[in-house]
């Protein structure tokens, strides 16, 4: 048997999509699975020194790592009305927080490469957990907070208020879905092993989709909110047609991404494709 080492978040859309895959609940083909299960900027950093063989990261992770690493076409996070959030504690607009302190979750996450890309002069940053931001806006250790995950569905109940949401702003200036986060491969594994490896997280989540109560114990012993209902709101809002095929319109998505994101001078240009061909 072959081990690969696989990373993924603890959050309910990565437990969802690989439960079946690292329980044994498909078949593997001889191959075995080494989970890593980290936050998405401790699996940015991890991919950064090619210490996983398969992993969860953020597109801007991967636009920094396209010389290692490919895309898999399966396991990824992009959508409609999924994006981040700028949030503070009162109503203001993003030109008021210019000179301001902005809590971000990473600084190799899309929700970061999103707010450079919509304003440059946005430079005051506090890097802390994604899980913390939103108590500290509202004890006042930043101005506002770019809130990911399963936060944007609890902010309200801390009494903070929307500033923009840049997932929406992404939408109406390209018309395309967010690309988020991605599953990508050592280019050095080859093609053979990392298509097989997509096939089997396409076959996990598609056992996950068929037997939804299954998954259930191993999301909430991960999940950093327990309510019920939140966990299940961010299933259908991070697990879509997108997590099973990256789809053509994703495809341009990520192309327009990197095109963006290059031309600001935010990831290096790579003359790699996405995807590692047969």
């Amino acid at each position: 048997m072959k081990t690969l080492t696989l990373g993924y978040s603890p959050c309910p859309n990565d437990t969802f999509i690989f439960f079946a895959l690292v329980h044994g609940m498909i078949d593997t083909e001889g191959l075995t699975f080494r989970e890593v299960l980290e936050d998405i900027e401790t699996l940015n950093q991890k991919a950064k020194v090619q210490a996983l063989d398969i992993t969860k990261v953020s597109f801007h992770a991967f636009g920094h790592l396209r010389d290692a690493y490919c895309l898999l076409r399966s396991g990824g996070a992009l959508g409609v009305g999924c994006g981040p959030l700028v949030i503070a504690r009162n109503a203001c607009t993003m030109g008021d927080l210019r000179g301001k302190t902005i809590a971000i979750p990473g600084d190799l996450t899309t929700a970061f490469l999103l707010l450079r890309i919509f304003d440059p002069e946005l430079k005051a940053v506090k890097v802390m957990p994604f899980h913390r931001i939103i108590d500290a806006v509202k004890r006042g250790e930043a101005d506002a907070g770019l809130i990911i995950h399963e936060s944007r569905f609890t902010y309200q109940q801390s009494g903070l208020k929307l500033v923009i949401d840049l997932g929406r702003w992404w939408e109406e200036q390209t018309c395309l879905p967010l690309p988020l986060g991605c599953i990508i491969g050592r280019r050095d594994l080859g093609s053979t092993l990392l298509q097989k490896v997509e096939v089997l997280i396409r076959e996990s989540l598609a056992y996950a989709l068929s037997r939804s109560t299954e998954p259930k114990a191993y999301i909430r012993d991960h999940a950093q909110e327990l309510e019920e209902s939140v966990i299940e709101q961010h299933i259908k809002l991070y697990v879509n047609q997108y997590s099973l095929d990256i789809g053509e319109d994703g495809i341009r998505a990520v192309e327009e991404l990197f095109r963006r994101a290059a031309g600001q001078g935010i990831i290096p240009g790579s003359s790699q494709p996405l995807f590692l061909s047969s």
